[in-house]
């Protein structure tokens, strides 16, 4: 009789074993399959796209970290008549997980890392809105990816480009080795600060480099943002696909930069921005081949380069201030050309950012304030002014009426008289 319980306990244990080995084996198994099933949905979600098709190489789970790991993905712009693809986005990885910093802030966000990123924007017989168009569509595909708001996102070694494909001759420009850190998109930590977020990015574009950096409050209910960028040292001389097809023109040398701040609040904005180009030379020994008419172009472009040009240090530049409201943004034409005058036969502008705008110099709209073409050429459109003007014109011809009945009734008197 003592052996039975024994037995029974035996029986139990032994079955307690064989259902953790089978719940392990379960898991195994999903943890195998499970990558090759998501692989299958997710490209099939991609190739029955409107407007795109796209392919993935492979998917890899890493569950302890509550990530995956997406392989060598690629996204076309299909043709909806045609069929016709071209290249819109690829990626080498994308690495798609839980952000641990906010998991212990209290958030369960997510955060994304591209590796060698490709993304291009193309003019092909369409509308500049397109490029809007592909942004959008692109944020909607990743949204599928990753069932988390992203709180952070970074790219590496990126490579952005613009073709267009309806011009002579055709034009490609592009930004390589593009490195991007975005922290805080949903404000997730540091809550109280007016700017959570950051984004901070370098490049590379034809032997210049690009570096931008800006604090903003994604969440704003209006754009809030804190941006400096300056782009140094880019040899023109690279890009007279683009100068030739839109200007008609061949640069034999010249440095390009540029250097902007900007800032916004309460749908109000303001900032500057600072081109700068040193040493160009457009009419040189290679132009010697071009007809005359070309040749002609070129002096004349040349010759408004030597007009601006500030003859001690070589260069072009400018600085053009802008404020105004996000849905009416203007900028002062008149001081920008004042600048460039100022620049050429005074002073030149030094070749990097002010450090005069921020999130505090941003203001409502107001008066600007007249340079000196505007008081002789320009006109006063503001609404205030053009009633005052109204008010004296209207005066002045009132007067004029009062000044010619008062003429008659004295001509009326004299002709009474003499009767």
């Amino acid at each position: 009789m003592a052996t039975q319980p024994i037995k029974h306990r035996t029986t139990k244990r032994k079955r307690a074993t064989q259902i953790v080995i089978g719940l392990l084996i379960l898991i195994v198994t999903i943890r195998l399959i499970l990558p090759y099933v998501v692989l299958h949905f997710a490209n099939k979600s991609l190739a029955n796209m409107s407007g795109y098709y796209g392919h993935i190489e492979d998917i890899d789970l890493a569950i302890i970290r509550g990530a995956y790991r997406i392989d060598s993905i690629y996204l076309n712009k299909a043709d909806t008549i045609t069929g016709k693809q071209t290249p819109f986005f690829a990626s080498k990885a994308i690495d798609l997980a839980v952000e641990w910093k906010a998991l212990f802030k209290g958030e369960i966000v997510g955060q994304v890392l591209f590796e060698r990123p490709y993304l291009r924007f193309t003019k092909d017989k369409v509308e500049p809105k397109e490029v809007v168009q592909d942004s959008a569509d692109f944020r909607k595909v990743l949204d599928k990816f990753m069932p988390l708001s992203i709180n952070r996102c970074e790219l590496q070694n990126g490579i952005i480009e613009y073709k267009d494909f309806t011009s002579k001759p055709n034009v490609g420009i592009s930004m390589t080795n593009l490195d991007l850190v975005a922290l805080n998109l949903r404000n997730s930590y540091d809550s109280t600060a007016l700017l959570p977020a950051s984004v901070n990015a370098t490049a590379d574009i034809y032997e210049g480099t690009l570096r931008m950096d800006a604090k903003l409050n994604p969440l704003g209910d209006d754009p809030t943002f804190d941006m400096s960028a300056e782009l140094k040292n880019t040899n023109l001389v690279k890009m007279n696909d683009f100068f030739q097809a839109y200007a008609k023109i061949d640069v034999n040398d010249g440095r390009f930069g540029l250097y902007t701040e900007v800032a916004a609040k309460d749908n109000a904005f303001t900032g500057y921005i600072k081109p700068l180009i040193q040493n160009l030379d457009i009419l040189g020994k290679e132009d010697r081949k071009d007809n005359l008419f070309q040749k002609m172009w070129e002096a004349v472009a040349g010759g408004v380069g030597e007009l601006f040009e500030n003859q001690r240090k070589d260069q072009v530049a400018t600085k053009i201030p802008f404020k105004g409201k996000l849905d009416d943004p203007k900028t002062n034409i008149w001081l920008a050309i004042t600048t460039i005058l100022q620049n050429a036969f005074i002073s030149a502008l030094q070749p990097s950012i002010d450090n005069e705008i921020s999130i505090g110099s941003v203001e409502s709209p107001g008066a600007d304030k007249k340079t000196f073409l505007q008081k002789v050429f320009g006109k006063d459109d503001k609404p205030e002014n053009s009633a005052k003007e109204e008010t004296k014109e209207k005066k002045k011809e009132e007067r004029k009426e009062k000044k010619a009945e008062r003429k008659e009734e004295r001509k009326e008197k004299r002709e009474n008289k003499k009767d």
